[in-house]
This record gives structure tokens, sequence and C-alpha cells, in this order.
């Protein structure tokens, strides 16, 4: 019998976990058909920018809400890094409450903006802000949903660009899995200085060989018992922390605990989470530098024996796989297999149902009950 994620589809399909389990086992194809799109995509994305990314005064905001506000974190530092433009992230939580601080009229600016439905009030009320008090302000939206309201209402809009992703990268279960790999490098290719199209086809390759190679021990993992988990990541994967801690957050209804933090991080208070029911797991960097700073804290940890477990994901950690020389931002697609996996897992042995934890209706797919205010009310 094939097998999916360690259970057949029609147990999947029995517990109310076949989407999200097909979501996440998709994931190597929907990089080499994104790599392909690519190809076509980014000659298009480069001459909307037209070399905006060259100039020091360029603002260029990227957002999002959620997961997807996880997207820019992760790649903000990256891609800061190559150009003189001034690339941030910036939630749409936090953009719609202060404007104040982080827009500038006088200032040209660039919204990019992640979204998996293109539906959710904050992403849509962001646009509609920028759009009002920065004027000349362009738009890039990377989303998932060509019928979503982001990318339908800016339709025909010279001073934006709808960047779509595969179809299947729609999520239908209610976590965001391979949405968001699927944005995150697409941002780092379209948004590069070089065309990384054959970068993200040989990403694919090495997804599948890791889906395949940790399936088993991620499962085990889940089986172990954790009461709570922490997720450790240093520059970029500190993002990739924090989206791990949101998958497990999301698919175990909130019945386990979950947080991030940065390894150097963690002893400055948030270690006192740590009880003989603590999992941690920590995203190796691809920088020696910092590896010898995660080194020293695992080796802390191990030492005063008071977590469940620790585990390290990938170069040298315990769950590792022969990639090439890449920055973080690129390898987190990678390392959060592992998180996606296990946080699925263990949502089916709570017996949830990981395609909609929430079946009370008390969290949502896209969020709802959100009141926008207008800017300048007092």
């Amino acid at each position: 019998m094939t097998t999916l994620l360690q259970r057949s589809q029609q147990a999947w399909r029995d517990i109310g976990g076949l989407h999200t389990a097909e979501e996440i086992a998709q994931q190597p194809a929907l990089w080499s058909e994104l790599a392909t799109s690519l190809r076509t995509e980014r000659p298009r994305v480069e001459a909307f920018l037209g070399g905006c990314l060259s100039n020091p005064l360029q603002r260029v905001i990227l957002t999002g809400a959620g997961s997807s506000a996880y997207v820019g974190e992760i790649v903000a530092d990256e891609l800061n890094a190559l150009w003189p433009a001034q690339v941030r992230a910036l939630a749409t939580t936090t953009l719609l409450t202060h404007p104040e601080l982080y827009l500038d009229a006088g200032a040209p600016t660039l919204l990019v903006s992640f979204a998996r439905s293109g539906d959710s009030p904050e992403s849509l009320a962001a646009v509609n802000l920028v759009r009002e008090l920065v004027p000349g302000a362009r738009l890039l939206n990377i989303t998932c949903n060509p019928e979503g309201r982001l990318a339908r209402d800016s339709a025909g809009d010279p001073d934006t660009f709808n960047l779509l992703m595969p179809p299947a990268s729609c999520d239908r279960g209610f976590a965001m899995t391979s949405s968001f790999t699927c944005m995150l490098l697409a941002a780092l290719a379209v948004l590069g200085k070089e065309n990384d199209a054959c970068r993200i086809a040989g990403l694919a390759q090495l997804a599948q060989a890791a889906l395949q190679a940790w399936e088993a021990p991620v499962a085990a993992l889940a089986g172990t018992g954790a009461q709570r988990v922490v997720y450790l990541g240093s520059g970029p994967l500190e993002g990739l922390a924090k989206e791990s801690a949101l998958k497990l957050l999301e698919l175990t209804g909130g019945r386990v605990p979950a947080m991030a933090n940065t390894p150097l991080g963690f002893r400055h208070g948030p270690k006192s989470v740590l009880n003989s029911e603590a999992l941690v797991i920590v995203f190796n960097s691809s920088r020696a530098l910092s590896r010898r700073y995660e080194a020293d804290l695992v080796d802390e940890l191990r030492r005063d024996g008071i977590a469940q477990r620790i585990l390290t994901v990938g170069p040298g950690g315990d769950l590792d796989i022969d990639t090439p020389e890449l920055p973080d931002a690129w390898l987190a697609p990678l390392w959060l297999l592992v998180a996606q996996q296990y946080a699925l897992h263990l949502s089916a042995g709570l017996q949830l149902r990981p395609d909609n934890p929430f079946a009370s209706g008390t969290v949502n797919r896209v969020v709802k009950g959100v009141t926008i205010y207008r800017h300048d009310e007092s």
C-alpha cells in the first residue's frame, strides 16, 4: 500500500488530515513547477521594478499577516544585504495600527504583499493604506489565489504586479504549508540579483530526498510525548522558528504550547520554560560563526538535563541532508519540512482533524471579524 507521510491516504482522509498531508508532501513538485514559471515571470517582474532596488532611497516593505509575515522576516535581511534599497519586513497587523511610524509620503515605496488567499482584511487594508498615504507607491503581490481580492482588485493597475504561485499552492488545509514555501522561494528569486530558478529546481530535488529520509524519524519524534516545544534559529532562521511554532499551535489547536527565539536570546529568561516534557528544536545555520553559538547552547542544554530532548536540524545536525553552500534564507524551506510534519503527526496523535483543528470556528483559515479603521481617526 502506498503511504503518505507514514499513513495511507485513506487513513489521513479518515482523520481529516489528507489535505494537509498532501500539501506538505507536494512541495518538491510545486517548487519544480515554480522554477519553471519563474523563468517566464522574472523578466516581467524586473521590467516592473525598473531597477528601483538599486536606489538607496527606495523603501521596500515586505508584508503579510501570520505566516505570511514570517515569509517576509525570513527573506528581508538576505535581500537587504544584496541591494542599496532599504528592505524591511513589517506585518500588516503592525502597519495598520501605527502607519505614521513606517510610511513616508515622500519616499519611493514598494509594498510586497504575501498572501495565500488574498482575502485577509489586513492585507487588503494595508494595500489601500499605502496607496492613500504614499503617492506613487508600487505594489508587488505574491499570492497563491488568482481569485482573491488582492489579485482581482489590482487587475489592470500599471502600478501593481501580481505574481501568482502554482495553483496547488493555495492550500486547502487550515495551516499554510506549500503556500508558505512557494512564496518564500519566489521572493528570493525575483527580488534577488541572480536568476535563481535553477537554484529552486535544485532545492526541489533535495526536498524530495529530505521528505523520504525524515518522515519516519519525525513521526517517531511526535510519539515521544512532548508537552511543550521550543524552536530556535539565528538570523533569518528566527523567522523560521516563529513559523514552526505557529504551525504547531495551529495544528494542535493550541493544546501544545510552542515558542520561538534565537539560541543566544533563549538564555535571557525564555529558558525558564524548559521542563522534563519540553522538546527543543534548533535550526542550525549554514554560517560557521552562527553554528558555534548554536552548538554552545545545545551543549549547555544537554548538560542541564532538564528538557526531554534537544534535536538539531540542518548542517551537522541530527536531521541533515547534504546541501550546497546556500544562505540560511534559501535553506529555510528545507528545514521547515521537519516542523510541518511534526505538527501534522502531533495533531493526529491528539485525535484532532489537522485540516481543520478548530471545528468550533474560533480560529479561521482566513481571518474574520476584523474591523478596519481609518488611519486619521482619533
